[in-house]
């Protein structure tokens, strides 16, 4: 049996397919609900051509989840970037219009055109240091959120005594100092001594993360942390963005989608040298 591609249009929920033969004709479709019961569906509903290769769009975002699932599960996936299938939907259609359908179309058509596209592998290490600094990032946002409860509470305990960055230990002092002796000035200061030991709680999380981010980044070989100003989460958080390196073909490339690479704009005797935004992950 020839080998045929399946495009897939990626969603939080949901995921349409195409499957398409090297001469780009529509051999199948569907749209599939991710959950497991929508996967397995998937998954035999494709089973009835063997050769297969999935394709799919912007797996290191919204399909980083579904094409991490089709690895774990042996299947052979690559990722077509989003500007690629763009491209491809705008040459078939002649309007880029989008839509599930056409987006899973373009998706299949642009990979059976593409020669290099970058052949997913499966990384579990790169996969839980993504985890861990996802979930130390929310740790800290939490801890912002739970010293500002803290320093309004305090505010109203002592006025005048609280800093703007305060931290546990200062918070302690404070409150070890407090003698509240109406029903209201009690149950303010109760309130503060649960936001403290939530705080001490988060920040003891933080750390245990912070050495654990490190000793990972360690163990993958990556010199990141040799650079100044760049520390175990900088790099982790490099890493877990950037995923293989080797899907850039040069330095320049790696630039542009970094948004570092500058560029030279001019109007008469003046030339402005500057930088784009950040190109988002596809």
């Amino acid at each position: 049996m020839e080998k045929v591609i399946i495009g897939v249009d990626p969603h939080k929920l949901s995921a349409t397919i195409e499957v398409v033969d090297d001469r780009e004709n529509a051999l199948g479709s569907g749209r599939f609900t991710t959950d497991k019961a929508g996967f397995a569906a998937m998954r035999t509903y494709v089973k009835q051509w063997s050769d297969r290769e999935w394709a799919v769009e912007g797996s290191l975002g919204v399909g980083r989840r579904l094409a991490q699932r089709l690895l774990e599960a042996g299947e052979r996936v690559v990722d077509v970037p989003a500007k690629l299938a763009a491209r491809a939907r705008l040459l078939d259609t002649g309007h880029g219009r989008k839509t599930d359908v056409h987006d899973a179309h373009s998706v299949a058509v642009a990979a059976v055109r593409a020669k290099d596209l970058r052949v997913l592998v499966p990384d579990d290490q790169l996969q839980a240091l993504r985890m861990l600094v996802d979930h130390r990032d929310q740790l800290s946002n939490r801890r912002v959120r739970t010293v500002n409860r803290l320093h309004r509470l305090l505010g109203e305990l002592a006025p005048g005594k609280e800093n703007k960055d305060i931290t546990a230990l200062q918070a302690k002092t404070i409150l070890a100092r407090v003698r509240a002796r109406d029903i209201a000035g009690k149950t303010r200061r109760r309130l503060a001594v649960d936001e403290l030991a939530d705080l001490i709680a988060i920040e003891k999380k933080v750390k245990t993360l912070t050495t654990e981010i490190k000793t990972t980044v360690t163990q993958r070989g990556s010199h990141l942390m040799d650079l100044p100003g760049v520390g175990p989460v900088v790099a982790a958080r490099i890493l877990a963005d950037v995923g293989d390196v080797a899907r850039f073909a040069n330095r320049n490339r790696f630039a542009s989608w970094t948004g570092t690479a500058p560029l030279e704009a001019s109007s008469g005797e003046q030339t402005v040298t500057g930088f784009p935004e950040r190109a988002t992950a596809g």
